[in-house]
């Protein structure tokens, strides 16, 4: 018994470096960036609402499991900004972190990977909700924080209207929430208009 308690309090702590991933999101309307814990566990609530809130049938236990394992391959792989370059193959790096922190000895939690790969290829009810909510939040800590992370970082409108137009196929309601609030953004001086 000792031994498996060993195991999986390792286990455990190799998850506790995702409290040393950064982001590039800015908390309370701007006073520092959030770690990757914090937003997969801000996710997991805010997917848990959004999914009471829709009336869907989600499966909520499932659709909080994948928000929690949403981002656990920057462990290892870090995060990659949702405007960079280079984002078009952070998920192979991501992939062999989430590999290797499942297959630790300590893991009693044998669904890791497969839905990792779930949330990752996006055909579920619930995966598809994620990744809407996923995009949600950074742009509504950019409302908050009056653009902060936008300005920092050199972001236009039109790049902003690009990583968000696949919502409207999945959420008009939140679709034209967003485009108002982007709209708002630009009036604000927060984000450039082109």
């Amino acid at each position: 018994m000792t031994d498996r308690i060993s195991a999986i309090s390792d286990f455990i702590l190799q998850l506790d470096a995702l409290k040393s991933v950064n982001r590039r999101t800015y908390i309370n309307g701007g006073e520092r960036v959030e770690n990757s814990a914090e937003h997969s566990w801000h996710l997991a609530m805010a997917c848990w609402a959004f999914a009471e809130l829709l009336e869907d049938d989600y499966d909520i236990p499932k659709l909080i499991k994948l928000s929690l394992l949403h981002d656990l391959g920057e462990i290892g792989a870090g995060d990659t900004f949702l405007y960079s370059n280079n984002r078009g193959n952070a998920h192979i790096e991501e992939r062999e972190s989430v590999k290797k922190i499942a297959s630790h000895p300590g893991n009693s939690i044998r669904s890791i990977l497969p839905l990792w790969e779930e949330q990752e290829i996006g055909e579920s009810k619930e995966s598809k909700l994620l990744k809407v909510i996923d995009r949600l939040l950074p742009f509504l800590h950019n409302i908050t924080s009056e653009g902060r992370a936008w300005r920092d970082n050199g972001i236009h409108k039109n790049q902003v209207l690009k990583m968000h137009q696949f919502i409207e196929n999945e959420s008009p309601e939140l679709y034209g929430w967003f485009i108002s609030k982007l709209e708002h953004a630009v009036e604000q001086g927060w984000l450039d208009n082109s």
